[in-house]
């Protein structure tokens, strides 16, 4: 799906949103867009702890959101940060299979990065800001040389004290997905029943991949609130050649819920999801259609702290495939399947954990097709001292190609990638920042860009001179 028919989708929730919902109060404040379940709208008048009155937010299975990667004591909004970073890296595995039987070849990188982010909040509005384009040249593969871009959007709007409009956007141009200018936050996890599969590695080769959703909510009742929203990915290579077994693809999504609080701390509620699975093999297009029906339950014993759980039938069309190595598409089908997942968030003041499940249907990430996709994602960051903090994320991911057998080919191309980096990052007074870190990947995919060499292991520093300006004071 292309910005621009993202930008149509969000108009159109936007006009649907109730024109009953028109009523304004002064005194909203709405909260950071990814935190965990927490009330959305405070105002002057504490006077009252009935939760009746208290206004809901929407719950992690259906909002659309990642959970926040900083600490309670790294949150800071109404803020412009700017910085200017300088990167290397080496990496022993960078350009995959070079032939048949190759060795890996290991190579040595240096980036450049100026970024600038936004953070605003307003009594109606918060939204932040990232962008940073960059350049990243290879002391020997100096063919992957890349112009990068990294870029992304998450806004929450307060069109009445009942109507939340939600808008989230992220897109990357680049030579290597582990090379963004702070790697330590992009471990984003999601406890979403939709969500990007990007889990599929290619090695250095160029890419471009887009993530996003809009959503509207409205609380009609004291503890009643239903809401819909649209999602698309797109993940596309503009040099096949550079990945021999991988292809372009792409999903759409849309989905409405029920949400009832049955208490402060217990959320029930029901939504329903549509998908349309897109990738591009050479031959053709295949494209699988799901369904799916979730009940879901989320517990919030506090404001920092949550845990959800979705799960129910997913219905899946699969239209007629296009094998490796064929130009003539075999059958489709039809099947049920079951799909859940659960997800857990606590943002202390010197600790953050966020961990997801999920086994569904999703987006190959670069696969022949659809797949069904049992998936774990982590994230941990630690606040040690004022200027020091440490983070480690990773993921699992097993990708089974939907309507393969072990009669097809897709079926050899199954597999799945196991990823993690740690890091650690020192400030050297107000403006100076280091970091070090170190990730490692190995996926089993039985494709040539990956199956002659599975296994990465990369080293980095990065050093940043970065600054900090409040907005409005």
């Amino acid at each position: 799906m292309s910005i621009d028919n993202f930008v149509r989708l969000g108009l159109v929730l936007l006009v649907s949103a109730p024109v009953w919902a028109q009523d304004d109060k002064p005194n909203v404040v709405v909260p950071a867009a990814n935190g965990p379940l927490i009330s959305a709208i405070t105002t002057n008048d504490n006077s009252t702890n009935d939760v009746s009155e208290a206004p809901m937010l929407t719950p992690p299975p259906v909002s659309g959101q990642s959970y926040p990667l900083a600490t309670a004591s790294q949150e800071r909004s109404n803020y412009l940060r700017g910085a200017i970073t300088f990167s290397s890296a080496y990496s022993d595995n960078v350009l995959g299979a070079t032939g048949p039987n190759s060795a890996p070849v290991s190579d040595v990188s240096y980036s450049v990065w100026p970024s600038l982010a936004l953070d605003e909040t307003t009594t109606r509005l918060h939204w932040t800001l990232n962008y940073a384009p960059g350049f990243t040249f290879y002391q020997r593969t100096s063919s992957r040389n890349e112009q990068d871009q990294n870029a992304s959007i998450n806004l929450q709007y307060r069109m009445s004290p009942h109507v939340t409009f939600s808008a989230v956007d992220g897109f990357q141009k680049t030579s290597n997905v582990f090379n963004q200018p702070d790697l330590a936050s992009a471990g984003a996890v999601s406890g979403g029943t939709q969500g990007a599969n990007f889990s599929v590695i290619a090695p250095i080769a160029d890419q471009l991949r887009n993530s996003g959703n809009v959503g509207i909510t409205y609380q009609f009742a004291a503890n009643q609130m239903i809401g819909a929203g649209g999602t698309f990915t797109n993940l596309h290579y503009p040099n096949q050649t550079e990945v021999p077994g991988l292809f372009d693809s792409e999903s759409q999504g849309g989905s409405a819920f029920y949400t009832f609080r049955v208490s402060a701390r217990h959320y029930i509620g029901v939504t329903y999801q549509y998908q349309r699975l897109l990738s591009f093999p050479t031959q053709g297009q295949n494209e699988t259609q799901t369904d799916a029906i979730f009940p879901f339950y989320v517990f919030s014993p506090s404001k920092r702290f949550s845990i959800s759980m979705f799960g129910g039938p997913q219905y899946s069309n699969i239209g007629p495939q296009f094998f490796v190595g064929s130009t003539v598409p075999q059958p489709g089908s039809r099947t049920w399947t079951p799909a859940g997942g659960a997800s857990m968030n606590w943002q202390g003041q010197f600790t953050s954990v966020a961990v997801s499940y999920s086994h569904m249907i999703a987006s190959g990430g670069g696969l022949i097709g659809a797949v069904k996709m049992d998936a774990v994602s982590v994230s941990i960051r630690q606040q040690i001292a004022r200027a020091l903090s440490a983070s480690l994320s990773g993921g699992y991911a097993q990708n089974i190609v939907v309507g393969s057998s072990s009669q097809t080919a897709e079926a050899s191309t199954n597999g799945h990638s196991v990823s993690g980096t740690a890091s650690v990052q020192r400030l050297f007074g107000e403006h100076v920042n280091v970091q070090l870190g170190y990730t490692r990947l190995h996926q089993s995919y039985n494709v040539p860009a990956i199956s002659t060499n599975p296994d990465t292991n990369r080293e980095f520093v990065s050093i940043s001179y970065q600054f900090a300006r409040p907005l409005g004071r």
